[in-house]
């Protein structure tokens, strides 16, 4: 019985630590950056997609302006925009996060592609990447893979 809690302890730990990782925040001047993940990728997938929050507790817009991540050979901000019934997605000169403002990276919406993919995204690992601000600078930050299905918000919950 006692072999069956300590099981019980360790697998609550795992899951507890787990969702700890996922709900990441990085900072730079004003700038928060939360949660940031990606869906994983088929094999021979050339391009992914990553999903973030930024939230700007400053008193100065800000402006991402580029980024990279480990993977891939180019980083771009896009959008979801809707023509005639057809999803398209357009590429972003600068993404503009106002003060108080927090502004959502995700599905269906804002997102950051992973072009040039040099091998496919797995679910559970981690893929290294920066944020650049026109202001607040480079941020580190790393993007943990759900799986291709995952929801909104790259959480399981």
């Amino acid at each position: 019985m006692a072999a069956i809690w300590r099981f019980a302890l360790v697998g609550a730990a795992v899951v507890f630590f787990s969702s700890m990782a996922a709900a990441e925040i990085y900072s730079a001047g004003g700038l928060q950056i939360g949660n940031p993940w990606a869906r994983a990728t088929p094999k021979g997938a050339t391009v992914g997609a990553g999903y973030l929050t930024i939230t700007n507790k400053g008193t100065q817009p800000d402006r991402l302006i580029g980024g990279s991540a480990a993977p891939a050979t180019r980083f771009e901000v896009h959008t979801t925009v809707t023509e005639n019934g057809v999803a398209r997605m357009r590429p972003v000169t600068g993404l503009e996060i106002k003060p108080g403002e927090t502004v959502e990276l995700a599905p269906g919406g804002m997102h950051v592609m992973f072009m040039g993919l040099k091998q496919p995204l797995q679910q559970g690992q981690t893929v290294k990447g920066t944020l650049v601000f026109e202001k607040a600078g480079t941020v580190a930050i790393e993007f943990t893979v759900q799986g291709i299905g995952a929801p909104a918000g790259g959480h399981k919950h």
